[in-house]
């Protein structure tokens, strides 16, 4: 007697739909503290009660770079979240492409930057100068150029003579600032002994002889500062930027499994 053979009806994979799911829940609550950070930092400065001092603020403010990831990690984490759950087609289709053309962005970004290197450096440095002119002006900002002059032992874009673009710490003027004539605390040489930071340390380096200065600020540039950075690490550059798109690759992956699963089960119907 013989037995007709059934063909196994396709179906969607549970191991990819949860995979699938538990890979975006954690990027969309990451979306959602990077969104509620971004809007904390604003509350304090107290933007939220008064919009108009986003226009007013003359360098950039690092809130946007905040609320602009979370938004779009929020983003891409929902669709990829309620996509899998619901086995919602366009969804992942909409999360596949913008994870591949995010993919393409940063891949071409880092190729321009190989090919025009002079642009690109000319940039960076007139954008330092920019936001070196709004430094008192929020506190973020002042933090993120603070942040960066102190670990790449740093002072200005070219060197310490760019304050003077800034109204505290121009030497130009009749200006009464206590900070005339000087540089951030963050551009001083500082002892690893002392455990109190002296915010006061650059107060009128510049009204100095330019022979004593490397003995109380740091006078490389930033901008050089950067460019000799990258070399040394370069390596961990690579790792970051290998981990980033295996992590890119796994999501489009998952993603377009999914689709063709779902689309056999429909086809099938």
């Amino acid at each position: 007697q013989k037995r007709k053979e059934r063909t196994k009806e396709p179906e969607v994979s549970c191991c990819y739909k949860y995979l699938m799911f538990s890979y975006n829940i954690i990027f969309w609550l990451a979306g959602v503290a990077f969104i509620a950070v971004g809007f904390w930092a604003w509350s304090e400065k107290g933007v939220l009660l008064d919009l108009a001092q986003v226009t007013r603020l003359r360098g950039f403010d690092p809130v946007w770079l905040v609320l602009v990831v979370g938004g779009v990690t929020f983003i891409l984490g929902f669709a990829g979240c309620v996509g899998a759950l619901r086995e919602n087609v366009c969804l992942l289709k909409f999360f596949s492409g913008v994870i591949g053309l995010i993919f393409f962005l940063e891949l071409t970004a880092a190729v321009l930057a190989v090919v025009f290197q002079s642009q690109v450096r000319e940039w960076l440095n007139d954008f330092f100068l920019e936001n070196i002119k709004g430094y008192r002006d929020d506190i973020d900002l002042q933090n993120l150029i603070d942040s960066l002059q102190r670990m790449n032992y740093c002072c200005g874009a070219q060197d310490p003579n760019d304050w003077d673009l800034n109204v505290y710490f121009s030497c130009n003027g009749t200006h009464r600032s206590r900070e005339k004539c000087g540089v951030p605390f963050s551009c001083c040489v500082t002892d690893p002994a002392d455990s109190v930071v002296n915010t006061q340390c650059g107060y009128d380096v510049r009204n100095r002889p330019m022979r004593d200065w490397s003995s109380h600020i740091h006078v490389k540039g930033c901008i050089s500062a950067l460019e000799d950075w990258l070399p040394r690490n370069l390596y961990t550059v690579a790792i970051v930027f290998i981990v980033i798109s295996l992590l890119q690759m796994v999501g489009i992956y998952l993603a377009r499994t999914l689709i063709s699963d779902i689309q056999k089960v429909k086809f099938n119907y």
